[in-house]
């Protein structure tokens, strides 16, 4: 369901972005395109907040310094939490490594501070902060759940309203909510709550009525080499020069939108609705094909497989797989093998065009 589900929003979503370039800033339609491009948005992060509760996300792990992409995350936080919030970072010393998906990091601290944001009535505090803790045996008996071993706490607490008792044994519940219908959708912890699961930590919430909440998050120490955290700026649309793409794509809306978006980025688009049309294209086509983008759940040939043959044509082929739902043939528990190019229906013209680029600069 979520591999259909997401492939009819990324014809939605692309189609808006394509018809949104041929307006005037100031005309009424484009006004009309970008709330059907906000709704679909809204719609596929109900999705992947969905896999990611189930803990069926597609993930790139990386090791992490906790504290520098914290700090990456901090000028947005603070806009979105708001002016009449006090956001205190306090991190702790000497911290261990981490390895996790960069992009979850995000997705956590996000919805921590806007529950937190929520749970604040007029001007509040919200703290984040990060500190070493090892485990013993003890602990864990008293923490049904918990395994003994060296983690990196991660910790947002706030000073609104608090949660009883009746509220806390069903926060990580999905659609569980006690906002308006129109405020929220109950799934913020549940995502939050499969995220640190999917990377063999724990959860621990502290709160009482009229005393705030506070939210602990246990991540197991990586020994390794850290990498630079992610500045939050966006990149501006990455261009082609001409190089040639193969799309292979069972499903023919989605395939005409991948050629008009890659077309638009100045790439030579070669294209297929069925893999093994694709290998006699590539048999037949005289020039070269500098890259693959397939979709991974296909009839008759997943993508990997057609990777495979027609990497074996074309040796050194690089491909970028695609779908609207994590797939086994190109993960091991929803993490991606290292050196595998994988974008998440539906996606962005902005998202296809920065990992294309990444793809074949990499040759």
């Amino acid at each position: 369901m979520a591999h259909d589900f997401n492939n009819a929003l990324s014809v939605i979503m692309s189609t808006a972005e394509l018809a949104m370039d041929g307006l005037d800033t100031k005309e009424q339609l484009r006004e009309y395109f970008d709330d059907i491009l906000m709704a679909a948005k809204r719609a596929a992060n109900i999705t992947r907040q969905l896999l990611a509760f189930a803990r069926k996300q597609t993930i790139a792990p990386k090791v992490l310094d906790l504290n520098d992409n914290v700090e990456s995350m901090l000028k947005m936080l603070r806009r979105l939490i708001g002016e009449d919030i006090n956001l205190a970072w306090l991190p702790g010393s000497g911290l261990w490594s981490v390895k996790m998906d960069p992009s979850q990091l995000d997705q956590i601290l996000a919805n921590l501070c806007v529950n937190a944001r929520d749970a604040i009535e007029g001007v509040g505090k919200v703290t984040i902060e990060t500190t070493t803790i090892t485990l013993d045996q003890a602990y864990c008996l008293d923490n049904p759940g918990f395994v003994p071993g060296k983690f990196v706490l991660l910790s947002v607490g706030d000073n609104g309203c608090g949660m009883d008792k009746k509220i806390l044994d069903n926060i990580f519940e999905p659609f569980f909510t006690t906002k308006d219908v129109d405020k929220g959708t109950g799934l913020g912890l549940a995502m939050v709550y499969g995220i640190v699961k999917q990377n063999n930590g724990f959860v621990k919430v502290y709160s009482e009525p009229d005393r705030g909440t506070n939210i602990r998050i246990y991540l197991p120490r990586h020994e390794a080499t850290t990498v630079e955290a992610q500045e939050d700026i966006r990149d501006k649309i990455l261009l082609g020069r001409g190089e040639t793409i193969l799309v292979v794509e069972d499903d023919s809306e989605i395939l005409s939108i991948m050629e008009k978006m890659l077309k638009g980025l100045d790439y030579t688009l070669l294209t297929s609705i069925a893999p093994e049309k694709a290998i006699g294209i590539v048999r037949e086509y005289a020039g070269k094909i500098h890259l693959l983008i397939t979709d991974v759940v296909m009839p008759k040939m997943n993508g990997p497989d057609l990777a495979e043959q027609l990497q074996s044509i074309c040796p050194g082929l690089n491909c970028i797989f695609m779908s609207g739902y994590t797939a086994d043939a190109i993960s091991h528990q929803g993490v991606l093998a290292k050196g595998v190019h994988f974008i998440q229906k539906p996606f962005s013209r902005e998202e296809l065009a920065k990992i294309v680029r990444k793809a074949l600069d990499e040759n």
